[in-house]
């Protein structure tokens, strides 16, 4: 999960450090909320798929048994899919939306540590139950 909140950022300062002209506003822009709620799911997905990857890698070196393996891109656009469709989003309104907040790192920063705080609430929850 770090990874990705890491990879995120440097593709964040990297686009926002390039470019010097006048913010770009996407065809939609999310709020600040839906941003932190968009980026929560990101974060949630991504950390599944790697789950269910390293899970399947651990029952293949357990198991003698030969087992399929799962195909993880479908899996990805299927999760992508069903998120985009939840937010009514399209996968370029999430781009242009991440290019957006890219040129306001203030904004970003406040978005990425409520993501991060919502996270460690979430695993400090399930944990608990």
């Amino acid at each position: 999960m770090k990874k990705l909140s890491i990879i995120i950022l440097l593709f964040l300062l990297v686009t926002a450090c390039g470019r010097k002209e006048k913010s770009f506003m996407p065809e939609r822009l999310l709020t600040e909320q839906e941003m932190i709620d968009v980026l929560t799911d990101v974060q949630i997905i991504e950390a599944d798929i790697n789950y269910q990857k390293s899970k399947e890698r651990d029952q293949k070196e357990e198991d003698s048994v030969k087992i399929a393996p799962k195909d993880y891109n479908k899996m990805t656009r299927e999760y992508y899919d069903q998120f985009f469709e939840h937010y009514g989003i399209t996968d370029s309104i999430f781009v242009q939306n991440i290019r957006y907040y890219s040129t306001q790192p203030e904004v970003l920063e406040r978005i990425m540590d409520s993501v991060m705080n919502r996270l460690d609430k979430e695993k400090t929850t399930s944990s608990a139950q």
